[in-house]
């Protein structure tokens, strides 16, 4: 009954190597951190690491800090908190996929058969579109609209948690056009790599 195992399946790609319980890890220490130091600017935000599946909440007028009755309040939160665990078990088990195909074929076997995945099932293939629609509103409110205002917010949010390395490396290089290239590059890649990542984990649900 292959529909009663994949949910035993996910769990297992998601803490059943190394690679995948040391991002758990890693979220779990965010989130002391975010606990014992909420004004703190060091370390990585646990919605910036279980992205892009976290950042749907912000298509929701509620969340965290919601207003209203009790019942609203804790609804809001765990709705958010949810959210987070979502992400955070797509993502480990995304990174178990890719360990355990990875761990017995040849290097070069590897390499040749990397971006595959992004591009041979529907889930993988709807997520390059909309990474391909939010980069492309990018540039367009960049380069043709007279107000861009925070456009490059969305190819940002559509491609985290990788896209955190093309903000990083399109800040220091001046600004300009150089910088525009490098943020769009940059994002381009992430989602790239987001897609091969859920290809992946698309492909070891199946078996």
């Amino acid at each position: 009954m292959p529909h009663a195992i994949r949910p035993r399946r996910l769990l297992t790609l998601a803490t059943g190597n190394w690679l995948s319980r040391g991002y758990l890890a890693v979220l779990a220490a965010s989130v002391v951190a975010m606990s014992a130091f909420p004004d703190s600017e060091v370390g990585l935000d646990p919605m910036m690491l279980t992205a892009p599946l976290s950042f749907l909440g912000t298509a929701f007028p509620f969340g965290p800090g919601t207003e209203g009755s009790l019942a609203a309040e804790v609804l809001a939160t765990g709705f958010w908190v949810g959210l987070l665990l979502l992400g955070a078990l797509g993502n480990a088990a995304a990174l178990g996929a890719l360990a355990s195909r990875s761990a017995g074929a040849p290097a070069r076997h590897r390499m040749r058969a990397l971006p595959a995945p992004a591009v041979d099932n529907w889930l993988s293939r709807g997520y390059l579109a909309v990474v391909a629609a939010a980069i492309g509103f990018f540039l367009y409110a960049v380069c043709l609209s007279p107000d861009p205002g925070f456009a490059g917010i969305w190819p940002l949010m559509a491609t985290a948690p990788l896209s955190i390395v093309a903000i990083t490396l399109s800040g220091p290089v001046g600004g300009g056009s150089l910088s525009l290239v490098v943020f769009t590059v940059g994002t381009a890649l992430a989602g790239l790599c987001n897609a091969v990542l859920l290809g992946r984990l698309v492909r070891a649900l199946r078996r």
